[in-house]
């Protein structure tokens, strides 16, 4: 009976150690792990914060861009004036006595162009073009310092050569209408010569102011009251 009491209290007193020693490692092991989720928990805060900065960073760095950088912007356009070598100049006929000159900016970049181009009408045979005719053109302009023509867009003004129809009292002789895309800041050597053939009829021509559209530029033209 001794020994039978003694090996129950052996066991019961291995059981207690056992039971000890799991709780011991079970605190251990929960502890590491709170102590574990913290840090984790850090680094992701860390990270997501670091995140966002870079974030913060990057979207203000392309607003940056689109707002001070571009250079494809009205504010851009009214201090960088349209130059020879980046647009292109037509001449096209619309009706028996209206001309419509389309002036496309070719380049990377907007630029400014005048409010209308400089326009004069005369003899391709002359060597005098100091008594060509020029066109009235709308009064009273105000608004942005120039037409911003941003890059491949293209600006359109209308001129009307007889815009009463006139058969009798035409000028003679004027068969070449000169035109200067950008007059407030391109030299003369940038004028480029169109021909209006043979018996063109020319009294009182009005031109209009550069617009978006021909539309826009023949209202324009018909409001044309001003020496140019």
């Amino acid at each position: 009976m001794r020994t039978l009491h003694r090996s129950a209290a052996l066991a019961a007193a291995g059981t207690a150690v056992l039971a000890v020693a799991l709780t011991a490692c079970g605190s251990g092991s929960g502890s590491g792990s709170s102590s574990g989720s913290k840090d984790e928990g850090a680094a992701m805060s860390a990270v997501q914060s670091g995140g966002t900065t870079v974030s913060k960073s990057v979207t203000a760095k392309q607003a940056g861009t689109k707002s001070g950088g571009s250079k494809d912007t009205d504010s851009y356009a009214y201090t960088h004036p349209c130059a020879g070598g980046q647009v292109t100049v037509r001449v096209t006929r619309r009706a028996a006595t209206q001309r419509v000159i389309e002036v496309r900016n070719t380049g990377a970049s907007a630029c400014g162009l005048s409010y209308y181009p400089a326009v004069d009408l005369g003899s391709s045979t002359s060597a005098d073009q100091s008594h060509n005719i020029k066109p009235l053109v709308p009064g009273g302009l105000g608004g942005p310092p120039a037409y911003a023509l941003h890059a491949g867009r293209t600006a359109y003004a209308v001129i009307d050569l007889d815009p009463s129809g006139a058969t009798t009292g035409t000028a003679p002789g004027v068969d070449e209408m000169n035109v200067l895309a950008n007059g407030d800041h391109m030299p003369n050597a940038e004028t480029r010569n169109f021909p209006l053939g043979s018996g063109a009829k020319v009294l009182k021509p009005k031109l209009g102011l550069y617009s978006a559209t021909v539309a826009q530029a023949v209202a324009s033209m018909q409001q044309a009251n001003t020496r140019s």
